[in-house]
């Protein structure tokens, strides 16, 4: 019998509780908050499933810090009480019901995809486009602040086309909506000027900068916005932009298409029907509330455009893929902070930039760094 992937019952079952808990402990760093959860397993475990099983499901406070790398952004964590719902939620009803309906060129939060894939598509295109054009374009298009600016009611008009339980309608509600508190802005507020204090005490040297960066975090509106980090916040924001996607593939006719999250592009030989796309595009983006930020453009191939946090740059027939000059200026800052104060720790350090550095054509920079990618 077919799993009835949006009713309220797939999700009432201890293994499938124990399930997404064994993946979130495999993934998790901060691991006082695992040992005092598992001190009383069983129990936490159970009471998960008592109150989904009563309907009583209300989401709890977040903890929100800020990351600096690559950027400042606003992550938000949850208690993982919370953390375990929405891995269940995700992973029994949001996955099932939504993979099916997206095209294969949207890359991100989904299996056997992301940024590998991404560069994928990006080749591919490239390689089948300079074959037969001698010049030909790409409209890279970016919104602005997009996790910030989703719509709720857009977004609870698109699931209530997919889902029938009014209970799953429900608990996904609270969940999407816990953002509209007070205090998420509060302690948004609290970490900017934690930051700014700090930077400002320490005088950096690209202090101006940085503060530049802090003052463009945005904060929540009420009605708008996913909170950053959570599991079902990635694949609903993967979802919202799928009407889009075939849009633009089967309105527009574009046949050389990617995105990634909020980040995407066409290919096409033609600059004026790119041009006509991009206005196209801009009337159903103000459908979804939503609209370009100002690194949206038309830019000739061979010029260089960035995706992925690479730069993409034909030279002669090749296609490059180099890093971007911020990435290398950050990545020489971390190299001289770590060898000259935390050397031991290196290695360890550096381990999350050899898949970066692997998909890049960036030799030189390695070898004048030494660093050695593993294969």
């Amino acid at each position: 019998m077919k799993e009835p992937f949006d009713q309220y019952e797939a999700l009432l079952h201890i293994e499938k509780l124990m399930d997404v808990y064994h993946i979130i402990r495999t993934n998790t760093h901060h691991k006082n908050k695992l040992l005092v959860f598992e001190l009383f397993f069983s129990c936490n475990l159970f009471s998960i499933y008592e109150v989904l099983k009563q309907k009583k499901y209300r989401h709890q406070l977040y903890h929100v810090f800020l990351i600096h790398e690559p950027k400042y952004r606003i992550i938000m964590s949850e208690v993982m009480s919370d953390k375990i719902v929405n891995h269940l939620v995700s992973k029994y009803i949001l996955f099932p019901l939504i993979e099916p309906k997206l095209i294969p060129m949207n890359v991100a939060t989904r299996p056997l995809k992301g940024t590998k894939a991404g560069i994928f598509y990006v080749k591919k295109y490239v390689n089948k486009l300079k074959c037969h054009y001698e010049k030909f374009y790409v409209l890279k298009c970016d919104i602005h602040k997009y996790f910030y600016s989703i719509d709720h009611e857009i977004l609870f008009e698109k699931l209530k086309k997919i889902i029938r339980d009014p209970d799953v309608y429900q608990l996904l509600k609270e969940i999407i909506t816990s953002t509209d508190y007070d205090y998420v802005n509060h302690k948004i507020k609290a970490v900017v000027d934690k930051e700014n204090k700090r930077l400002e005490e320490k005088q950096v040297s690209d202090l101006f900068y940085r503060l530049q960066e802090l003052d463009r975090i945005p904060y929540y509106q009420k009605g708008k916005g996913l909170p950053i980090g959570n599991m079902t916040s990635q694949i609903l924001a993967v979802f919202y932009l799928n009407e889009l996607d075939h849009f633009i593939k089967e309105k527009l006719r574009i046949k050389y298409y990617v995105r990634y999250m909020d980040d995407f592009l066409l290919f096409h030989p033609d600059r004026d029907y790119l041009q006509m796309c991009y206005m196209r595009l801009v009337e159903k983006l103000q459908e979804l509330k939503l609209h370009f930020n100002q690194k949206t453009q038309i830019i000739e191939v061979h010029h260089g455009f960035c995706f992925l946090g690479y730069r993409f740059r034909l030279k002669g027939k090749k296609l490059l893929i180099l890093l971007r000059g911020k990435t290398k200026q950050k990545l020489r800052r971390k190299l001289r902070y770590l060898r000259k104060y935390h050397p031991e720790n290196e290695e360890q350090v550096l381990a999350s930039y050899y898949g970066y550095l692997k998909n890049a054509d960036c030799g030189n920079f390695c070898y004048r760094h030494h660093l050695k990618i593993p294969k």
